[in-house]
């Protein structure tokens, strides 16, 4: 892992609950691949804004992991 992916694996993605991208990364490497189950095992949308930030950015996570898959292994 190189030093953008480490980066890159800090950025927020539920900033009410405080979720890392890594976190989401390692979910969906296990084989969760949709927004409800991704959202059931981080906890994500359930802090003050209820998934109204978060889960567009889970979705677009999906959709550009569905376009390079390879970037499920950071």
């Amino acid at each position: 892992m190189d030093e953008q992916q480490i980066i890159d694996g800090l950025k927020p993605i539920c900033q009410c609950q405080g979720i890392k991208k890594r976190r989401f990364l390692e979910h969906i490497a296990a084989g969760i691949t949709s927004v409800a189950a991704l959202k059931a095992a981080t906890g994500a949308g359930q802090g003050a804004c209820q998934g109204k930030r978060c889960t567009p950015r889970i979705t677009e996570l999906l959709s550009a992991l569905d376009s390079h898959p390879a970037s499920i292994s950071q």
